[in-house]
């Protein structure tokens, strides 16, 4: 796998892994394991539950492996049965080369940082009719079902042009392609079938009678000569953006706000200076420490990072929040810090394959926060951070729930 020796401060060996992921104190605070092996390990052998793999835990290191050409997202046919399947590890989704490249610039022209601008209004009425049922229900609520979980897929519904009937629909969805170990494998692949025959009708429709939204545009473009964008890309589109675009701006309210109120100093700095929002939205992204399992990636041809050479058909982790609190790349990391700038996290990614819904993210964030403070500025947890727990078997991190009070 690699020409490494044996780590200094834990011992790990390509024989002798170690056990991944790490187990971290609380919900939202960073295994301790990250900044020693930044300092002295930062290529380690660890063990996932399917596999052995190289894990980077440096922001320079990390940035690298995400805009590298030679880390590749999919695996060989040799790796992809060692892997196993995921959703979408069968979409076109997983293009690469020029061919993802095409695809990006076809989606871009639609989905650009005007457009998820533009939608702020209604993200906010949104918002605002979630509230009121928050507020309705007492003055308790879990924020993560009250606000966290709907929101996002009621806006992904609205760009992809989806009646709001069938919200609870794509809800259930999502639900099913992003938990490793709540469903069945027979669930996963029924829920995944479900979409796709959602979607392919949806598209046809959207074909016959656009409407103002993403998806119609984008059949628009699929149809015109230099568009060439296939049926199923149109689906797959559909699909990508639902599973990315749902459950981590979902579990990223939640914690956000978690974040927020665990120090009540940084809540109460929003409240005199609302200007700070989005500010406080962009260090919530870098601060998170609990951003799911590593990005993966597949090396292609043998790579050199730092002392380690690392060879083909290797699968590489990047532990994404650990180079966000690399102390190399972001003075006094491990604090949380409204003037920091610039704040370039790596939180969206990097490179060819960074997160196109980035833009609608920090729309919504920023909406949720804006409102939850002018609406509920009493807001505080129910419980003590150690209380909080982390939500299991899922790609994405998250908090089983957000107990909130005002």
């Amino acid at each position: 796998m690699t020409t490494s020796n044996t780590c200094p401060i834990t011992g790990a060996t390509a024989e002798d892994p170690l056990p991944f992921p790490f187990e971290p104190p609380t919900a939202v605070a960073p295994p301790e394991e990250w900044a020693q092996l930044r300092e002295q390990c930062p290529v380690a052998h660890v063990r996932t539950p399917q596999e052995d793999a190289l894990l980077l835990t440096r922001y320079d290191d990390v940035k690298s492996l995400l805009s590298d050409p030679r880390f590749t997202r999919s695996p060989t046919a040799e790796q992809a049965s060692k892997a196993g399947s995921s959703p979408g590890s069968g979409s076109s989704l997983n293009m690469i080369g020029d061919d993802h490249m095409r695809w990006r610039r076809l989606l871009s022209k639609s989905f650009t940082a005007k457009r998820m601008q533009a939608m702020r209004p209604h993200i906010r009425q949104l918002t605002d009719e979630l509230i009121d049922d928050m507020i309705a229900g007492g003055n308790t609520a879990d924020l993560r079902t009250a606000l966290g979980f709907p929101l996002p897929v009621y806006v992904i519904c609205d760009l992809l042009g989806v009646p709001a009937e069938d919200r609870d629909k794509f809800a259930y969805w999502s639900d099913h392609f992003l938990n490793l170990t709540r469903y069945e494998q027979a669930e996963v692949e029924q829920a995944m079938r479900e979409l796709n025959d959602y979607l392919t009708a949806h598209v046809q429709r959207k074909r016959e009678q656009p409407g103002d939204d993403l998806l119609s545009e984008l059949t628009v473009i699929a149809d015109d000569d230099d568009g060439r964008m296939s049926q199923q890309q149109l689906v797959d589109t559909g699909t990508g953006l639902l599973v990315a675009g749902h459950e981590t701006t979902a579990n990223m309210i939640g914690k956000m706000t978690a974040m927020l109120l665990t120090r009540r100093e940084r809540w109460e700095q929003l409240i005199s200076d609302p200007s700070l929002v989005p500010a406080a939205v962009e260090e919530s992204l870098r601060f998170d420490a609990n951003l799911g399992f590593a990005m993966h990636r597949w090396v292609s041809e043998e790579v050199q990072i730092g002392d380690t050479a690392i060879e083909p058909n290797t699968m590489v982790l990047s532990a994404i929040p650990a180079a966000n609190r690399d102390e190399r790349a972001f003075e006094n990391a491990d604090e949380m810090s409204f003037s920091r700038g610039p704040n370039q996290h790596l939180t969206f990614g990097a490179g060819p394959h960074s997160c196109l819904g980035q833009s609608l993210a920090r729309v919504e964030l920023a909406t949720v926060l804006t409102a939850l403070l002018e609406r509920l500025p009493t807001l505080e947890l129910a419980v003590g951070e150690d209380e909080l727990e982390r939500r299991k078997g899922l790609l994405v991190g998250g908090l089983e729930d957000v107990p909130v009070r005002w």
